[in-house]
């Protein structure tokens, strides 16, 4: 049986550091960066909670609400011109330069490789069509069909039904430590993207099955997993 790979998707292939440049037109550099941190913080946590309440909602809907937060609680005032545009950034960033390379090689060393998302279905396929990577990936898997977000065991489930794999022959491939220690829990494999060298892991005592600086590592870390 094929070893299957789970890709989250933002953070992990696509650089969300695009946004950071579109804030940049708009407000000083200080401040953006300040804007982007509550943001993704504040996303996150839109989709902890409701998954906690059972009140899934598109995650773009957990995206734009944390913006119109972030920005309240920061005291920034934007025309509706900009946050269109800063909100349509996200459809439209580009991979890291380690991915494509990266895919093409796990592809050809007989992986199963599908995209594995909190974003709509909808949302993935515009994303990783417009970075060019859609390709790669045997199918693009999305929470929605579940109505719940990632970390709850369920959507990891999920996953495995869909893609018709096992925990123990799939591995989940992430820079959200999160997201890595859901798919622990659940039963898969796991490797953690670490592409930040400051981003320290959550210390719950359940680690990822291997740590990575770059997806250029990941087809020796799976060797190691499968050993």
């Amino acid at each position: 049986m094929k070893y299957t790979l789970a890709f989250d998707v933002y953070g992990t292939l696509i650089d969300t550091s695009g946004v950071l440049q579109v804030v940049q037109k708009h407000l000083p550099k200080d401040k953006a960066h300040t804007l982007i941190g509550l943001w993704r913080t504040t996303q996150l946590e839109y989709s902890f909670r409701r998954g906690l309440m059972e009140a899934y909602v598109d995650f773009s809907i957990c995206t734009k609400e944390a913006f119109l937060y972030s920005c309240k609680a920061l005291e920034i005032s934007l025309v509706k011109e900009q946050e269109i545009e800063i909100l349509g950034s996200y459809s439209s960033l580009p991979p890291f330069s380690d991915v494509v390379e990266s895919l093409q090689q796990l592809s050809q060393s007989g992986y199963r490789l599908f995209a594995f998302s909190n974003g709509s279905k909808k949302a993935l396929t515009t994303l990783l069509g417009n970075a060019q990577i859609s390709s790669y990936f045997e199918d693009l898997v999305s929470v929605e069909d579940v109505g719940l977000f990632k970390p709850s065991p369920k959507v990891y489930a999920h996953f495995n039904r869909k893609t018709k794999s096992k925990p123990m022959n799939s591995c989940m491939v992430s820079g959200n430590p999160f997201d890595v220690i859901g798919a622990r829990s659940y039963g898969m494999h796991t490797v953690w993207v670490q592409r930040d060298a400051q981003r320290v892991f959550d210390p719950w005592g359940i680690a990822p099955s291997q740590t990575i600086k770059s997806l250029s590592q990941l087809d020796r870390a799976l060797l190691k997993i499968k050993q």
